[in-house]
């Protein structure tokens, strides 16, 4: 697949970095307490300079003909969008493609127009990924530079392909493609990770950590069930993905501004041409609809939120106090004062930028609030937090994937503390169920002994029959069946539980999804 790449006045951002890094505007603000008129905020930027520095003579907007004057230098600096919409250069000139192509079947040009048109646009797109191309801020957008790039390459020609399209129509298809191969490179590297997950599961076949609840001790689990539960987490993340792709998989392209057009295209062809399922049936829908793009980032930020909880388990296990796991050099990082640390930074660094991917759908949904159908240039605002949300997923789970396959499980720190907080009184409880008793019976009754437990610094399973017998007489020699984790395990036998036998079950289901062996 090709690499997706998101730039800004200064930088091109490949999306599968895990750099987040953006250039930021120097500001340089004078305060001022007096009544004299408020200094001017100077902002540096690539843009104003270029501007001021006069490079490059301004030309006629492609939509000026009714204009007596351009727009203030202000103006275009604060309304532009090149700066970072070139990202969406190759999918523009994809659907320019498909639209000159119609164009021509249709009899709106002639096969010649159509030759030239696809020529000039292969052009242009080995300009920019040769970086010979000039990205002019005047043109205000990646499609007003492409197109006045080939009205300069092939002549006139070029004039007619905007025949029967608005660009409030061509970014919208532009950007359904581009979302549609975003979501493309997010499945990918979901199912990276969830292999890692996987071959971890493998690796430690066997071993038992304690289960929390409410961060306490609550019940024995396999190491592999544990893992496990995120894989199940990723994999509806990665449904999620597909029902947001297979619903905006449909083609706004000749729904024009609005209201369509009176000419005669044929929306059914540049659809098929493009990959989608079909033409948008309403064509105000069409051009003032972002629900594919709020519905992306909420899938986002739900698989952001599960990697945030997957970097506090294993942030909390790296820890002294539980000591678990211990990540290794490749994946950990020291402290400029303390010599002895050894950080797992990535993972927290994941639990953070969750938090960027959240924000990027509520700016998202802030900005769709109140706003009347059907296109305003408010829209123009909702792709730079897509851009920055599939940037940061892919870091997120590109840099997961690395920390799962670079931890080691502490398997002896990890026994020792298994004893700790009588992880089998519920398979006790259990087994009073088992002679007849109630449950709720059957709860006060292990609750008694554990208090027992307490007062002697003693596990359940190391209190005598008689002990137990003096609590109640129900209890018998094969109680201690039950007790002691590894039994307790033994006995979970219910489906999706983490009993050996169950657990093996859903390794074995996913390793033939995935594709893999058994073999760590």
């Amino acid at each position: 697949m090709e690499s997706l790449s998101v730039f800004n006045a200064t930088t091109s951002l490949s999306l599968f970095s895990s750099s987040l890094d953006h250039p930021k505007p120097q500001l340089s603000i004078t305060p001022s307490f007096s009544h004299r008129p408020m200094p001017k905020l100077d902002v540096h930027c690539a843009a104003a300079a270029k501007a001021q520095s006069g490079a490059t003579p301004k030309e006629a907007k492609l939509w000026g003909g009714r204009f007596e004057e351009g727009v203030t230098d202000a103006v275009e600096r604060f309304t532009e969008s090149i700066s970072f919409d070139k990202a969406l250069y190759k999918h523009d000139i994809r659907g320019s493609k498909a639209h000159a192509s119609m164009l021509a079947k249709q009899g709106l040009i002639t096969d010649e127009d159509r030759d030239s048109i696809h020529d000039g646009l292969t052009e242009i797109q080995r300009r920019i990924e040769n970086g010979e191309f000039e990205w002019r801020t005047d043109r205000e957008d990646v499609h007003m530079n492409i197109e006045a790039a080939l009205t300069d390459l092939i002549g006139e020609a070029a004039k007619k392909l905007h025949t029967a399209r608005s660009r409030n129509d061509q970014v919208l298809t532009d950007f359904r493609l581009w979302c549609r191969d975003a979501i493309d490179a997010i499945l990918v590297q979901i199912k990276h990770l969830q292999v890692s997950l996987v071959r971890l599961a493998i690796k430690n076949e066997g071993l038992i950590v304690p289960g929390y609840t409410h961060l306490q001790r609550a019940q024995p689990v396999l190491l592999q069930h544990l893992l496990l539960a995120f894989v199940e987490q990723l994999e509806r993340d990665a449904g999620r993905l597909l029902d947001c792709k297979e619903r905006l998989n449909f083609c706004p392209l000749g729904a024009c501004a609005l209201a369509g057009t009176g000419l005669p295209i044929d929306r059914f062809m540049t659809s098929a041409a493009l990959g989608f399922t079909a033409p948008m049936r309403n064509s105000i829908d069409a051009v003032s609809d972002r629900d594919f793009v709020l519905e992306f980032l909420s899938a986002n930020s739900i698989t952001a939120i599960h990697l945030s909880r997957l970097g506090e388990e294993w942030v909390l296990w790296a820890s002294e106090e539980f000591g678990f796991i211990t990540p290794s050099d490749a994946v950990s990082t020291g402290s400029s004062i303390m010599p002895q640390k050894k950080n797992p930074d990535p993972m927290e660094l994941v639990r953070g930028k969750s938090a960027r991917v959240v924000g990027d759908l509520v700016t998202l949904l802030m900005l769709c609030k109140g706003l009347p159908l059907a296109y305003n240039r408010d829209l123009q605002e909702d792709k730079e937090p897509v851009f920055d949300s599939v940037k940061t997923i892919l870091g997120m789970l590109e840099v997961s994937a690395e920390f799962a396959q670079n931890i080691t499980f502490n398997k002896e720190r990890i026994q020792k503390a298994l004893p700790a907080g009588h992880l089998d009184a519920t398979t006790l409880a259990d087994y009073l169920v088992n002679k007849g008793v109630p449950f709720r019976t059957s709860h006060d009754i292990v609750g008694r002994a554990v208090a027992v437990c307490v007062s002697k610094s003693c596990q359940l399973q190391e209190l005598s029959l008689d002990e137990l017998r003096s609590i109640n007489p129900v209890f018998d020699k094969d109680v201690y069946e039950f007790l002691g984790v590894e039994n307790a395990v033994k006995k979970f036998r219910s489906y999706g539980s983490t009993g050996s036998e169950c657990v093996a079950t859903q390794l074995d289901h996913w390793v033939t999804k995935l594709g893999l062996t058994k073999e760590a």
